[in-house]
């Protein structure tokens, strides 16, 4: 296992961001974990704009394959009094792998409280519950998972999260590595084929200006109304360990057979 802050602590760094390079323990298939390119990305983003208000969105394109030696470049593309945009691209020997756009916001007096976000009822793992951690040669080895199977819909994940090793990160960070680490929800639908998926892209927003739970634990949820035609659309969302609400989000999903 590599830990997220090794990776970061041994890059190079450059004007713009930084070069590094991406363990086979990071890997899946012939490709980087898209959460851990997406961290990478935020990473020099938070490096090349000096303080940032929080983290509210980020907009994901998984164009290419990432692997080995890996450059990340970081560009701010606004800044106004309240709001900053900055484009993160992620490339190796095989071209651009990855473009993010986020969107850093600071709090605004505000009218409105308005809240009717779903808060998550099922409890963390009891400390002596069963957990899956992944093969030492994959990327899901950097993790604890525990899954929640009772009342879900046939393409449907429910799921417990997190880092083997989440010490030094930046919260945001963090949750970028968290956040896409659910298989797609239509590979429920295949049952014993061996059909490849790979996700398109990534849309997440943030409901909160300072993510934080307890024990590291994240629940993470997939849900796909549609899977047809080579290609799925899925609806995501994290809860941390009180239940309550951190992330909505959504995903495109290529099907190869």
């Amino acid at each position: 296992m590599t830990p997220l802050a090794t990776i970061l602590a041994a890059a190079t760094r450059t004007e713009t961001g930084f070069t590094t390079t991406v363990p086979t323990d990071w890997m899946q298939g012939r490709t980087a974990y898209g959460g851990l390119s997406a961290a990478l990305a935020l990473q020099a983003a938070l490096e090349v704009e000096p303080d940032l208000p929080p983290l509210r969105s980020a907009q994901v394109a998984f164009i290419g394959p990432l692997a080995g030696e890996v450059t990340v470049t970081a560009t701010k593309l606004r800044r106004g009094r309240n709001a900053a945009f900055i484009q993160s691209d992620v490339t190796s020997d095989a071209g651009l792998g990855m473009r993010a756009t986020f969107v850093f916001m600071a709090p605004l007096a505000s009218a409105l409280d308005h809240d009717t976000a779903p808060r998550a009822t099922q409890a963390p793992p009891a400390p002596d519950a069963e957990l899956y951690t992944g093969p030492e040669d994959f990327f899901t080895g950097n993790f604890n998972f525990h899954d929640r199977k009772e009342g879900l819909g046939p393409a449907e994940w429910l799921r417990w999260a997190r880092l083997r090793d989440h010490a030094g990160l930046h919260p945001f960070v963090e949750m970028m590595a968290i956040g896409d680490a659910l298989p797609p929800a239509a590979f429920k639908l295949l049952e014993e084929r061996r059909t490849p998926l790979s996700s398109l892209n990534w849309q997440i927003n943030f409901q909160t200006a300072t993510p934080a739970t307890t024990d590291g634990w994240w629940l993470l949820h997939a849900h796909a109304d549609t899977a047809h035609h080579g290609y799925s659309t899925q609806r995501m969302a994290i809860w941390n360990a009180a239940g309550e609400p951190i992330a909505e989000a959504m995903q495109g999903v290529a099907i190869f057979g």
